[in-house]
Parts: structure tokens; C-alpha cells; sequence
């Protein structure tokens, strides 16, 4: 058969990309930030499968290998994307970690290269900017980018550097799939046009039947993010044309396969990966702030985001447990200056009011005199745009830190602007940082 099932396409992938690594042979690779949450793991699954099933790269033989990036042993952490790939008969084990690179755990800082970067060639899907240890050996490789962050100005505009898509949207599984619609529709005028011309040939009818089935588990794989970003596509602050056409299209792939089309509903498909997303009652408090997270480095300081799915006050409140202990441990082995611990959850039955609504809260901490300055300045700065307002039983202010806390400042905000998610706080601290 000409194409073959997102899973086969990951075990492919995964023995083409060892042995790229023993024989130091050319690969092409496709990576979401770090992260590693549902958009940018799917993203990069998505692109890899789509681009690696087109007729030139099946005479050609090239492969576009995805890269989930973090370590094999995080993937527990996202019990959504467990949910989410159990929809295309694909287990967490089946994809190819930075364990793969030889990336992987917290040697990775001092790993050598697992391919000269001459021999490597770079897609970035859901960030405009490869950080960490990929990104000293790799960031000049990178070949084409699609995002939905703000743009960093770090790739070029040039036209060996194709696609180039930075734009917003509610998620970039959007954008990727709105880039490979034409590709991924000649794939299956590639199957019609072949059963139009031998309409009796059994297997050909048959590899119809495949196509559709495997379209609808890739179609499933992007919708997902889309879903959750968007909030069911209901958050109308954030969804784009993007969005909405991208859900069409994928949609249309469901309904069309008869394994997948009668049984999808949207509503169900949504509720199963948000509510698996919201379950992190078996984690400790150091899973929590590592399951999303990301980090940055501007100039000399060093910045870390966690975005938690639940409040600060259920945090506080995990038994044998003391967040603030755990915040300082975290921040001292990643050398950060700032960390900010960001939460976006609904009310519940459990808090004072009756309002069931959205909110988000903001709490924000410095370990040194330089983080201190920006965190002050940030606030400064950033306290309009994102109407924070000190939170009942907030944290310490910077002037009045406990002399026994490693923080020099701390501050807990309700953050009433609920529309400035990380893709926007994340890049207010950086700028004042430096």
C-alpha cells in the first residue's frame, strides 16, 4: 500500500531514526516546544505522518521525523494525551522522546550531539524559538516554523526557510492543519482516482477503507488540541478563522470514515480529553509544576512558567505537601531568577461563592536581586493589561518575604484579564527581564 496507519508511520519513523544515529546519515526532524503539551505533540505527529505520506517523499524515501521533546519518563505526566492517542491506536511508548536523541532525563545538558547539525534539517511546530541543549546545536538547521506565539524575530524571513507561518490562533494544531490541507487531500485522490481505474480489485477497495480509517484517527489527533484550547470552540476571544475552518475540514475527514463517522460527537470527544487533562489528583506537587512547563533565558536571567489546570488553594492544601518548599527546590535545580506559577480552572462547589465562571490566578516569584528588579518592573508595567489584583491570603509582598524563604519576592494575583494566557504573560516578564 502506498500510505499506511499513523502508528506504523511511528515505528518507521522510530527505526529510520536509529539508524540515521549509527550510520551519522541525513534526517529530517519536526518539534514542538518544550512544553511537550497536547498541541505541540500532535503537531509535530501530525506534520511527520501528512508530509512523510506524500507521493515525493515516498519516491524519495524521506521521512519527517516527530519529536516529542521531553523524556519518556514525562509522559505519564499527560494522562490527555493518553486519551487523546488511544483515538488512533497509539500508546505514549510508541513515540519518539528525546531519549531517542539520547536527549533524554538531566544529563541531557552534557550530551554530545546525536547528529552533526549539517546532517539535520529542523521544522518547529507551536513555537518560533528551539531552546535548551536543541537549540545551541540546532537552532541555525531550523527549515521552516508554524506558531501561533508571538513572534520572536528569530527565524528569518528567507525563502529557504518555507513555511514560514507565525499568526494567532487558538491552537496551532489549526494552522498546521489548515498548511497541509491540499497535501493531505491528494492523498486521497490518490486512492479514488486509483479504485476509479480498477474498480474491481478487491484490495483497492480495501485500501479505501484503510485511508478513510486512518484519516479519521489523524483527524482526531489535530482536532484534539483544537478542542481543548478553544473550549470546545466556545472561547470566542481566542478562536480565529483558522480554527473554525481547520474543525470543518477535520470534522468532515471523521464523518466520512464508516469506522469513526456515526459514532463522533464533539461534545463527548471534548469532555473525554478535558476531564483526563483536569485529573492530576495522583501527582505530586513537583509533577504538577513540571507537567507544563516552559523556560527561558534572557540575557543572564532565567525564567520558568508552570500553567496548572487546578487553583492555588488546592495547592496549598495537598497533604504532607508544602508548595512553597517545592517551588524553591524546582527554581534552585533550574537556576531560575523568576518562576511563575500560573493556574486557570473553573469554581467549584468547594469555594466561597456561587460562581461556577473561569478564573485565573498569577503567582509570581524571584530568587535574587536581578529577578527582583524585573518581577517589580513586570508588575509595574504588566498590572493594567492584565488587572491583577492582590488575592485573599495572597503571598508575602517583596517587602515583607519570611527571613527563613529563599524568595526575595513573592506575589499572588487574581489575574481579571482571563483572556492573557502564557502565549501572553509569558512574553510581558521577558521583556522585563531585560
Amino acid at each position: 500500500m502506498s500510505r499506511m496507519s499513523v502508528r506504523t508511520f511511528l515505528v518507521t519513523a522510530k527505526r529510520s531514526l536509529q539508524q540515521a544515529i549509527k550510520n551519522q546519515t541525513p534526517a529530517s526532524f519536526i518539534i514542538g516546544n518544550e512544553s511537550a503539551d497536547l498541541d505541540s505533540i500532535t503537531c509535530a505527529l501530525v506534520y511527520g505522518y501528512i508530509q512523510s505520506s506524500k507521493v515525493e517523499s515516498k519516491r524519495t524515501g524521506k521521512l519527517y521525523i516527530p519529536i516529542t521533546n521531553l523524556s519518556a519518563s514525562d509522559l505519564s505526566l499527560r494522562p490527555e494525551l493518553t486519551a487523546l492517542l488511544q483515538h488512533a491506536d497509539i500508546s505514549p511508548s510508541e513515540l519518539i522522546t528525546l531519549d531517542d536523541l539520547s536527549l533524554g532525563g538531566e544529563e541531557r545538558e552534557n550530551s554530545p550531539p546525536f547528529l552533526p547539525a549539517e546532517k539535520t534539517d529542523w521544522t518547529l511546530v507551536d513555537h518560533n524559538s528551539l531552546q535548551g541543549k536543541l537549540g545551541d546545536l540546532y537552532r541555525h538547521r531550523i527549515h521552516a516554523v508554524i506558531d501561533h506565539h508571538e513572534d520572536e524575530n528569530l527565524i528569518p524571513h528567507h525563502p529557504d526557510i518555507s513555511p514560514r507561518i507565525i499568526t494567532k490562533s487558538a491552537s496551532c494544531s489549526s494552522l498546521v492543519t489548515n498548511y497541509l490541507r491540499e497535501t493531505w487531500q491528494d492523498l486521497g485522490s490518490m486512492v479514488s482516482s486509483t479504485i476509479g481505474s480498477a474498480q474491481e480489485d478487491g484490495r483497492l477497495v480495501d485500501d479505501f477503507a484503510y485511508a478513510s480509517t486512518w484519516d479519521a484517527q489523524v483527524a482526531k489527533l489535530a482536532l484534539g488540541p483544537i478542542l481543548i484550547d478553544s473550549i470546545n470552540i466556545e472561547a470566542t476571544h481566542k478562536i480565529s478563522e483558522a480554527d473554525t475552518k481547520a474543525v470543518r475540514f477535520l470534522e468532515a475527514k471523521i464523518h466520512i470514515s464508516h469506522k469513526y463517522g456515526k459514532s463522533y460527537s464533539r461534545e463527548t470527544f471534548y469532555a473525554e480529553l478535558n476531564e483526563a487533562k483536569s485529573n492530576i489528583e495522583g501527582m505530586s506537587l513537583r509533577d504538577i509544576l513540571r507537567k507544563d512547563y516552559k523556560q527561558w533565558q534572557e540575557g543572564d536571567l532565567k525564567l520558568g512558567i508552570s500553567s496548572v489546570v487546578q487553583s492555588m488553594q488546592y495547592l496549598r492544601e495537598r497533604k504532607e505537601e508544602d508548595l512553597r518548599h517545592v517551588v524553591q527546590k524546582w527554581a534552585s535545580e533550574r537556576c531560575l531568577n523568576v518562576f511563575a506559577i500560573m493556574t486557570a480552572h473553573h469554581h467549584g462547589e468547594d469555594d466561597d461563592d456561587d460562581d461556577d465562571g473561569f478564573r485565573r490566578e498569577l503567582v509570581l516569584y524571584a530568587f535574587d536581586d536581578k529577578g527582583k528588579t524585573a518581577a517589580e518592573r513586570f508588575f509595574q508595567k504588566g498590572e493594567g493589561e492584565l488587572q491583577l489584583e492582590d488575592a485573599a491570603g495572597g503571598e508575602s509582598s517583596s517587602s515583607d518575604v519570611s527571613a527563613q524563604s529563599k524568595f526575595v519576592f513573592e506575589r499572588f494575583w487574581n489575574q481579571n484579564n482571563l483572556e492573557a494566557s502564557r502565549k501572553r504573560v509569558g512574553p510581558l516578564l521577558r521583556e522585563n527581564m531585560r
